[in-house]
């Protein structure tokens, strides 16, 4: 059973109580490091948890949400082998995997509904990364990371 990491800050906190039954449902386990309480919280401390928990191998994807997503996203990509991509629509949450092997989904609660959310999550979900062309561009990302490891 592959395992999803669902972060979330405050402005999140009633869209993740439709969203993560409706992952079980789907078959997957989820890890909850998220706020459960619509106290403001700081997203990026949140977002490096769910990235931390994937670039481990703890997780094997990750679902971050913040306001925009925007935000929780660059959190997300500060994390070494962390490839998180903000999607509004099917078409990059599906493309994100397909040609991008990112691994973190990451959408504002204030941007999407809960049936776009839900949505998005099924198409970053059934993707497979295709490798091939796709593969050496997502190489010379992870090689700019490397080169970067550490610079002030």
């Amino acid at each position: 059973m592959k395992k999803i990491v669902f972060g979330n800050d405050h402005s999140a906190v009633q869209l993740k109580k439709e969203l993560i039954p409706y992952i079980e449902e789907k078959g997957y386990e989820v890890i909850n490091v998220g706020t459960d309480e619509e106290k403001a919280v700081d997203y990026p401390v949140i977002g490096e948890m769910v990235a931390n928990m994937v670039a481990s191998g703890n997780a094997d994807l990750g679902i971050a949400v913040c306001g925009t997503g925007l935000g929780i996203s660059l959190a997300c990509n500060k994390v070494n082998g962390i490839r998180a991509c903000v999607c509004s629509d099917a078409y990059t949450a599906r493309y994100s995997r397909l040609h991008n092997n990112c691994n973190i989904l990451c959408f504002g609660a204030r941007v999407v509904g809960p049936e776009t959310a839900k949505l998005l999550i099924e198409e970053f979900l059934n993707a497979q990364f295709e490798g091939g062309r796709h593969a050496h561009r997502v190489d010379l990302i992870m090689e700019i990371e490397r080169r970067n490891r550490g610079a002030q």
